[in-house]
């Protein structure tokens, strides 16, 4: 009895264990503390973070899986590297599955959510006041996934989710430019508009408006 207590506590806190791994980790590469192109080693993951091997290993997986780290046989974890190929696929699949995914949020828009994208909005306009990145980046993240969960597809949120944690690490590729947070600000803006419009070609149009300008502002910077 003592020995079937001991397994599911153990059991009960390893997913816990093994999402926050994921999460710290997938963090720090989506604000580029790991950098693209950088190796990582596990032990020291796990000395920085304070988490055994066994959930920074799986994390890894996870985020292999991803697409956003490699595993090279013999050589060890690598952070993947961005590319112009990456950039333009992610664009053209973000572009697709988001617009359709906006247009079901305007069919399905609550009062809370509503009310939410005002309050991210009033965060980010704080936010590009005060030139806090990484703030923004979350914010970012914020934004599409309210209107992934509005649009109340799990499968459709799944994919937008990582396609957004991929593009995350993008913005530090335009951070030269100190009117893109501005400019994002305002497409966000305009989005939420046509969201509350139920227009479906206005919605259409902000959203590849707002891709295409940063997909534009990427690659004049590579």
């Amino acid at each position: 009895m003592v020995a079937m207590e001991r397994w599911e506590r153990t059991s009960a806190q390893k997913p816990s264990l093994q999402s926050a791994a994921y999460e710290a980790i997938k963090h720090r590469i989506v604000t580029c503390r790991y950098r693209p192109g950088e190796y990582l080693n596990e032990q020291q993951i796990s000395d920085e973070l304070g988490f055994g091997r066994t959930p920074v290993h799986q994390a890894v997986n996870r985020l292999s899986l991803e697409g956003l780290v490699e595993i090279i046989p013999r050589k060890g974890v690598i952070v993947k590297p961005l590319s112009l190929d990456e950039i333009l696929d992610v664009s053209d699949i973000r572009q697709i599955n988001e617009i359709h995914c906006a247009q079901l949020a305007s069919q399905r828009l609550t009062a809370d959510a509503d009310s939410e994208f005002d309050e991210i909005i009033a965060e980010s306009r704080d936010a590009c006041e005060e030139r806090d990145v990484e703030r923004l980046m979350m914010l970012d993240r914020r934004f599409h996934g309210l209107i992934a969960a509005t649009a109340g597809n799990a499968v459709l949120s799944d994919v937008l989710r990582n396609l957004h944690d991929r593009s995350l690490r993008h913005w530090f590729l335009s951070l030269s430019d100190p009117e893109h947070d501005r400019r994002v600000l305002g497409e966000h803006e305009r989005i939420v508009q046509a969201i509350r419009s139920g227009d479906k070609a206005r919605i259409a149009e902000a959203v590849t408006d707002h891709i295409g300008s940063f997909r534009k502002n990427l690659l004049t910077r590579i």
